[in-house]
C-alpha cells in the first residue's frame, strides 16, 4: 500500500491510493496513522478495505508529511562511503545519530523557508524508515520486522547553526520545515529489500545527488538494531538513514540553498518532492528580510563539519 496524509497544514487526514492510482480519504476509517494503524494488524485491516468505496480526493490535493507526530526523528550521519570521501573524514566506528523535533515536519512540496539569517542551509536526500512496532535491543536479523514502511526524506540542515551556535547540531537540524517526508509511505511488504532503492536530488534541474541505498555503510536493518540499543523505538518513530555524496557543504566551494531555488528529489517507488526555496521571515520585524551572503566557506571547512556528525 501507499499511505499518505492530505489537507491543510496541521489539519491533515489519512489517505491511501487505490489500485488505479486514485487518492482516497481514510478519515472515516481511522483518525490518523498511529500505533494502532501502523502495527501489522492495523495495516492488514487497511489492506483488506475496498479502497474504491472510499471518497475520492481531487487532483491537486496537498500532501502533508506522511507520518503523524513521530515521537522521534532520528538522523543518521556519514552512512555512505561517497560522503565520507568528499568530506575528507575517516569511516566512523559506529553509526552517528542525532535527533530532530517533530515540529520540523513539513509536506513534501511545501516551500522551504530559509531560517532567519541563514547562509548555509543544505540538502540531503534520504531513505526514511517508519517504525511500526516497539523495538528495543533487536537483532539485525529481526529489525526489519519492526518497520511499517519507507518514505522519501529531505533532511535539511543549517550548517552554520549546526557548527557555530553552541555545539548542538539540533540547532541546525531542528528548524521548522527541515524534516520533509513523503509524498507517501510505502508499506514494508512492498519493499522487500530497502538496500535496492535509487535516490536522487536536483537543484534547479541539475542532478546533484545520485546513489543506491546498496552503497550504505550500515544497512537499514543494522541501523535499527544499533539505535534500539540506545533508545526504545516506538510506532511512528522515523529513522532517516543518511545521504550520499553531493551535499552542499562538500561542494568546492561550498554551495547552499538560496531564495528561488527549485529542489527536486525522488526514490524508487517512493515518489518525488518538488519545492521552492523562499526567503526567511524576521519575526522581530514582521517582514521578509534578505541577509548579505556570509563567507561560510571560511568558517566551516568540510573536514570541520564532518567531525560534528
Amino acid at each position: 500500500m501507499r499511505l499518505f496524509r492530505h489537507g491543510p497544514p496541521a489539519l491533515e487526514r489519512p489517505g491511501l491510493f487505490d489500485g488505479s492510482g486514485g487518492m482516497r480519504d481514510l478519515s472515516s476509517v481511522i483518525s490518523d496513522f498511529d500505533a494502532g494503524t501502523l502495527s501489522p494488524q492495523g495495516l492488514a485491516r487497511l489492506a483488506a478495505l475496498d479502497a474504491r468505496s472510499l471518497p475520492l480526493l481531487p487532483e491537486g490535493t496537498r500532501f502533508g508529511a506522511c507520518t503523524a507526530h513521530p515521537g522521534k526523528i532520528i538522523c543518521v550521519g556519514l552512512n555512505y562511503t561517497s560522503t565520507m570521501i568528499e568530506l575528507g573524514v575517516p569511516h566512523p566506528e559506529a553509526p552517528s545519530i542525532a535527533i530532530k523535533p517533530s515540529s520540523a515536519l513539513a509536506g513534501p512540496d511545501d516551500d522551504i523557508t530559509l531560517p532567519h539569517g541563514s547562509t548555509a542551509t543544505d540538502w540531503e536526500v534520504e531513505l526514511a524508515a517508519v517504525i511500526g512496532t516497539y523495538a528495543k535491543h533487536v537483532s539485525p536479523q529481526r529489525a526489519l520486522g519492526h518497520v511499517a514502511g519507507y518514505c522519501l526524506a529531505n533532511d535539511l540542515s543549517e550548517r552554520d547553526h549546526q557548527r557555530h551556535h553552541g555545539g548542538e547540531s539540533v540547532k541546525g537540524r531542528g528548524h521548522d520545515g527541515f524534516a520533509r517526508l513523503g509524498p507517501w509511505m510505502v508499506t514494508a511488504d512492498e519493499i522487500p529489500d530497502p538496500q535496492d532503492i535509487d535516490l536522487w536530488l536536483e537543484i534547479d534541474g541539475i542532478r546533484i545527488q545520485q546513489a543506491s541505498t546498496s552503497d550504505m555503510l550500515w544497512p537499514v536493518a543494522e541501523l535499527i538494531a544499533h539505535v534500539s540499543d540506545y533508545m526504545a523505538l516506538e510506532p511512528g518513530d522515523v529513522i532517516q538513514t543518511g545521504t550520499p555524496a553531493g551535499i552542499g557543504i562538500a561542494q568546492k566551494p561550498p554551495r547552499f540553498l538560496r531564495e528561488g531555488n527549485l529542489v527536486s528529489l525522488g526514490g524508487t517507488g517512493l515518489g518525488e518532492q518538488k519545492c521552492r526555496v523562499v526567503r526567511a521571515c524576521n519575526p522581530a520585524q514582521g517582514k521578509d528580510v534578505r541577509e548579505a551572503d556570509d563567507p561560510i566557506a571560511k568558517r566551516l571547512t568540510r573536514a570541520e563539519w564532518g567531525k560534528t556528525r
